[in-house]
């Protein structure tokens, strides 16, 4: 049967029929399938556009300025013994977890562009580097989803944790033997462009990149209720019920692992209602580490075209995700939620889940800037650090 699908005819039918199937489902379903664009409409409208539009603006900026390759000096002595990449890509991997998916896979793919990194560093910078942002995770999955902001705290930090440990695993991907491998490009041999035309360009770029986003995340919205009531889904879950019962899986958890394969948002909110648990809070951590299918299309839309490798990216989110679900279990055994919490921490928290768009746009533009103007300074003190060293007399 696999040996079928090798040829191109045989692709070409199958691509067919699955096509004529998901336009008979959008026939038989009418109503259901415009109910699933609207939320997933709404889920962009509330959500996907104030938290990434001003982080795309941030990351393109931070890029064409030129502030990523004076930040890296400052972190050159940390990011190349630890990952094996450049300081430039630093920019990369805090913007990835302050700013969501897929901000930091975006802000590799352009440092690779603009020549600030080699192709063996944006690969493995691609495997790590692509994170879920804390607002998703302490507001949504946390005081949304379980309702307890212990538990997004955690949760974050399993996030934070489990994409470091893909970071050092993959500090060994394509060692360089024997001075073979090519160094990596001089940050200062990039040319920065003025802030007037390269602030235009990146807020036009940020716009049709968060369109692009919306695109997938109401397609597979759709895509996921057409599975639900076409009854594919419930039986691929029931399968693996069967299949994996002696271990205590069951169909519904197999219906939620399904759908967080397809998409992370409905993937972790089909977890709420059941209360914290071992195994919920372990499904969620790596749901929120493999990101989902949607989050890949709209990584691989970024990677069409750079010429880097999409096996690196997909290794990585896996290994996320398996990394997540582990210290996740881990850390509910050693830190059990019953215990008294902070209060104001909780209420800070909590409170993020019931966000309207105004509110999520100014935290999240205002976040964007304060990031900027802490690159502007570190690009300034090290631009001061390397004036000053050229100013030393040669004796």
């Amino acid at each position: 049967m696999f040996f079928l699908f090798r040829r191109q005819q045989a692709r070409d039918l199958g691509l067919g029929l699955v096509l004529l199937c998901a336009a008979l489902a959008l026939m038989l379903y009418p109503q259901q399938s415009m109910a699933a664009a609207r939320e997933g409409l709404s889920l962009c409208g509330n959500v996907i556009i104030p938290s990434l539009f001003p982080f795309f603006v941030l990351s393109s900026l931070v890029v064409e300025l030129g502030l990523a390759g004076y930040v890296g000096r400052l972190v050159e002595g940390i990011m190349r013994p630890v990952f094996r990449v450049g300081g430039v890509c630093a920019s990369a991997l805090v913007l990835g977890l302050i700013g969501g998916y897929p901000v930091g896979a975006k802000t590799a793919i352009r440092l690779y562009e603009k020549g600030m990194c080699t192709r063996a560093e944006a690969q493995r910078l691609l495997a790590f580097c692509n994170n879920s942002g804390p607002a998703f995770i302490l507001g949504v999955v946390g005081a949304g989803v379980f309702s307890d902001s212990r538990v997004g705290l955690l949760l974050y930090l399993t996030h934070v944790a489990a994409s470091v440990c893909v970071g050092l695993l993959f500090r060994f991907y394509r060692p360089a033997a024997g001075g073979k491998g090519a160094p990596a490009p001089s940050p200062l041999s990039f040319q920065a462009q003025r802030f007037a035309p390269a602030f235009t360009g990146c807020v036009k770029n940020a716009f049709l990149s968060t369109l692009n986003i919306c695109a997938f995340v109401v397609f597979f919205t759709v895509v996921i209720r057409l599975l639900f009531l076409t009854g594919i889904l419930p039986g691929i879950a029931k399968l693996l019920g069967l299949l994996f019962s002696p271990l205590g899986f069951t169909p519904q958890w197999g219906e939620r692992l399904l759908t967080g394969v397809l998409e992370i948002s409905s993937g972790v909110w089909s977890l709420s209602g059941e209360g914290i648990s071992a195994g919920g809070l372990s499904m969620a951590a790596f749901i929120l580490g493999w990101a989902g299918l949607s989050v890949h299309c709209q990584t691989l839309s970024f990677l069409d075209g750079s010429g880097l490798s999409v096996n690196t990216y997909l290794a990585g989110k896996l290994l996320h995700g398996f990394f997540s679900a582990l210290f996740a279990a881990l850390l509910a055994r050693l830190f059990p939620l019953g215990a008294p919490v902070w209060v104001c921490l909780a209420e800070q928290v909590d409170g993020l889940a019931g966000l309207d768009f105004h509110v999520s746009l100014t935290i999240s533009t205002v976040c964007a800037w304060v990031t900027f103007l802490l690159c502007l300074l570190a690009a300034a003190a090290a631009a001061r650090k390397g004036l000053g060293k050229s100013r030393r007399p040669v004796l």
